[in-house]
């Protein structure tokens, strides 16, 4: 079992695979399995770095404030205690936001972003959001991560053959410590590296799914404003695509990969 010894954290990874290095980051309540049904598909060509983010997962739960700085500081650290460099850094809702992170404070270390049904911040900027936000802490406080997690499997999951992926999500939310769970979704409300955007110049791809939370259209939007991004449409598929449609995540992750390994070798050879 994989563990990476910070001062105040045990931080737990997997590695899959030889090659390029490629980060997975999963989302908010969730762990590395996120990505159990992509994984294997990336390690033909790649090192597949599979990490339980703070207060999640197998990793450690110490106390403190969360947030989505934190999370990638702990990400940093594993890569450089792994001697990763120029990493293609893929991440899911909250994982896309720690990758957005990770391209800001160190670009030096990331090679090109993967946003799956994720953005550059989690800012209420309606009624409507912020009433989502504030019943989601509510339920939380008051009814703990199984009940909760009893409310968002039928969101992500709402057709009547997904009983076995709803059943999963209940069982995966539901094992969060809740009060690392609480602290890390207040740790998320209020984050933003929208301002950064311009500086992020590594080759980004953005999969958008055509039943996220947030519409197609908000994604084009942050796209517009990075200098080397495009965004492509997930069909059929909810907020947790890498477990309703993992097969087209799998490829459009391959695609992209190969297409900016490709290009880095065609600018490598002489005239």
């Amino acid at each position: 079992m994989p563990l990476l010894q910070f001062e105040e954290l045990s931080l737990y990874f997997d590695v899959l695979g030889e090659g390029t290095p490629v980060l997975l980051l999963h989302g908010l309540g969730s762990t590395g399995r996120d990505w159990e049904s992509v994984a294997p598909r990336l390690t033909a060509r790649h090192r597949v770095i599979i990490p339980d983010a703070r207060g999640h997962g197998r990793s450690g739960k110490p106390p403190g404030e969360y947030g989505v700085p934190r999370f990638a500081r702990d990400i940093a650290g594993l890569c450089d205690a792994l001697g990763l460099t120029r990493v293609h850094v893929v991440g899911l809702s909250m994982g896309g936001m720690m990758a957005f992170q990770l391209a800001a404070d160190r670009p030096e270390l990331v090679r090109s972003l993967v946003i799956v049904n994720s953005g550059p911040e989690l800012v209420a900027r309606t009624l409507r959001r912020k009433f989502e936000f504030g019943l989601r802490l509510t339920l939380l406080k008051l009814l703990g991560p199984s009940a909760l997690a009893k409310v968002l499997a039928p969101k992500l999951f709402p057709k009547p053959e997904q009983e076995a992926l709803r059943q999963r999500a209940v069982e995966i939310f539901g094992a969060n410590d809740p009060d690392a769970y609480l602290r890390a979704t207040k740790g998320l409300l209020g984050w933003s590296v929208m301002d950064r955007l311009g500086g992020i110049t590594c080759p980004v791809l953005v999969l958008a799914s055509d039943r996220d939370y947030t519409p197609v259209a908000a994604k084009q939007a942050y796209v517009d404003l990075l200098p080397n991004a495009r965004l492509q449409v997930l069909s059929d598929s909810g907020h947790a695509s890498p477990h309703d449609q993992p097969e087209k995540v799998a490829e459009a992750v391959e695609a992209f990969l190969a297409g900016v390994e490709d290009a880095a070798e065609d600018a490598r050879q002489p005239g």
